[in-house]
């Protein structure tokens, strides 16, 4: 359980430098955008390449921007 929130946490932080939304996201956001990106990229693209802590890495770091972009867009949506 405490691997799999690390490695959720690394692919939310890695997701949240791709698209430059990191500096704006904490720790438990980046945790949140990694677990729920994981289950994402996996159900979109299957469970390819590298894996840590039953997480194929690709994938989820691929459904992590997913989901931080869609996040970050609905909330600037919200706040305009």
């Amino acid at each position: 359980m405490i691997w799999s929130l690390i490695v959720g946490a690394l692919i939310g932080l890695i997701a949240g430098a791709i698209t430059n939304k990191g500096s704006s996201m904490g720790w438990i956001a980046n945790i949140l955008a990694g677990l729920i990106g994981s289950f994402v990229g996996q159900a979109l693209l299957g469970t390819w390449g590298p894996s840590l802590a039953g997480m194929a890495l690709i994938p989820s770091i691929v459904g992590a921007v997913i989901v931080v972009a869609v996040v970050s867009f609905a909330l600037s949506k919200m706040n305009q």
